[in-house]
């Protein structure tokens, strides 16, 4: 039988049993209790049988699982000797640093596609109308050959599906241009979450979370989180992604020696806070099904109230720091708390909640059978990696030691869905142009019969204006005459002048 040993107190130690690690679990405390401790005591332990961890490093330190802790000084000795722990050796851990940002970490990418409508509808929290306009969105891609690789590509093609929704809906039944926009508002919420970083190429593959350094020992894999926490969505889309790939991709193999992977949730409160009922649904399904495939889960939060109850009841490994009782709702948590343990006769598990010290905790795990053992005070064992955030430069060290860099680094923009729609939309108006300047063309250099007779009259017209015909008289005729008339008035006036200037005797 192969354990991890969590803690001791004088008259019992607490181990987990490998073979009931993918049973989950849960770690709680107050801030400053030492849970993130706890956390780095399991997953060495889990790396040193083998098995591959992932966790979410919300605050930082969980970075020091890279590098080998200091030499012990007298307190850590102290505590050592108190633990019985004499083969204990300062050593770093095999990680490799992840983060969707790709500051921190190699980025983490999945495309539209591995997503799919039902998740991202989920994630989107749209309501059955605006996922059925999602799903014939998705086929339509499909069928014509449209890569969904990244949010652009997704606001394309439904940009597409607007502009074509009445044939669309004479196939599929009725797209809607207020569904469609309701999905476009969706995306743009989670654009401003930081997903458009999430969505692309090269997409995470699965096999690469799951690696063993040359020793045999697990990698634990360190996602950056302490800014994608504060984005709750783009956290929980994260999650849900990574652990229904995981679903679906690996076979079932029922109950091993030990794990094929554990995932460890660091402040799971905040991932809780916001989410839908669709998506807490979709979680404790992932939770209760994904133990039949080797993995385990384990949340890490400040009150076991923080998980949903329908999640909680799934943790069947629990440890459990200090709770500190100053209002009602403490109280009340300190309560719940205690009930969710195997009672011990010897042990008064509220009080005991309350008065727990720094690196102290309650802990019970599944025994034989998969029987959770009763309550334990105990003193939580110290890991063997550095307690604490580690320098940009070391980060960079491991970084570069990475197995995956090469392949992860650098973006891949391949022609998708946008480029793809662009192009045949370019092509469409350049033949529309083509047309029409080629009957333009064809106009002008071969004058139809009926434009050819308009000519031809419209020239004898002209002709008959200038010089008339047997019925009237001409332009030219008429400003002959009128000249004419002209000069012989102006003599006539002229005459007329001299004529009665000579009859009442004035000048000439």
């Amino acid at each position: 039988m192969t354990e991890i040993l969590i803690g001791r107190n004088d008259s019992a130690s607490v181990s987990l049993d490998a073979r009931y690690g993918n049973r989950h679990g849960m770690i709680a405390g107050a801030t400053g209790t030492g849970k993130s401790v706890s956390l780095m005591v399991l997953a060495e332990g889990f790396s040193r049988l083998g098995v591959p961890c992932f966790l979410a490093d919300a605050k930082g330190d969980l970075a020091g699982l890279s590098m080998a802790a200091a030499e012990p000084g007298d307190k850590l000795k102290a505590r050592l000797a108190a633990l019985k722990l004499n083969d204990w050796k300062a050593q770093a851990n095999p990680v490799i640093f992840w983060d969707i940002y790709g500051k921190l970490g190699h980025p983490v990418r999945a495309t539209i596609s591995e997503m799919g409508p039902t998740l991202l509808g989920r994630v989107l929290e749209l309501n059955d109308t605006q996922e059925g306009v999602l799903e014939v969105v998705f086929k339509v891609a499909d069928e014509q050959g449209l890569l969904l690789l990244d949010l652009a590509d997704l606001r394309a093609l439904l940009s597409f599906a607007a502009d074509n929704a009445k044939d669309m809906s004479k196939r599929y039944g009725l797209i809607s241009p207020a569904s469609i926009a309701a999905i476009q508002r969706a995306l743009l919420k989670l654009e401003s979450d930081g997903a458009d970083s999430f969505f692309g190429e090269p997409a995470l593959e699965l096999t690469d979370l799951m690696r063993q350094d040359m020793s045999g020992r697990g990698v634990i894999n360190v996602l950056a989180a302490d800014q994608l926490i504060l984005k709750p969505r783009l956290y929980s889309t994260f999650l849900l992604w990574l652990l229904s790939e995981l679903f679906e991709q690996l076979p079932e193999v029922g109950d091993l020696d030990q794990p094929k992977m554990v995932f460890f949730f660091d402040e799971a409160h905040l991932l809780f806070g916001d989410a839908s009922p669709a998506l807490l649904q979709r979680v404790e399904q992932v939770v209760r099904l994904i133990r039949s495939k080797g993995v385990g889960v384990y949340f890490c939060s400040q009150n076991p109230d923080d998980v949903p109850g329908v999640i909680l009841g799934q943790l069947g490994n629990r440890i459990q720091h200090a709770l500190r009782a100053f209002t009602p709702r403490d109280q009340k948590a300190v309560k719940a708390a205690a009930e969710t343990f195997v009672t011990n006769p010897g042990l008064d598990v509220v009080s005991a909640i309350g008065q727990l010290a720094v690196g102290e905790a309650l802990a019970s795990t599944l025994a034989n059978g998969g029987v959770p053992t009763p309550v334990q005070r105990i003193m939580i064992t110290t890991p063997c990696c550095r307690i604490g955030t580690i320098t940009d430069a070391e980060r960079a060290t491991v970084r570069q030691r990475s197995p995956v860099g090469a392949k992860y680094d650098t973006a891949v923009n391949r022609d998708s869905a946008e480029e793809m729609l662009a192009r045949r939309a370019s092509e469409k108006a350049a033949a529309s142009t083509s047309t029409a300047g080629s009957t333009t063309a064809d106009t002008t250099s071969n004058p139809s019969p009926a434009d050819a007779t308009a000519g031809s009259n419209w020239g004898s017209a002209v002709r008959d204006a200038m010089f008339g015909t047997a019925r009237r008289q001409g332009m030219i005729e008429t400003m002959g005459k009128q000249v004419v008339r002209t000069v012989g008035s102006q003599i006539g006036r002229q005459i007329l002048r001299g004529v009665m200037g000579g009859i009442f005797g004035g000048k000439r």
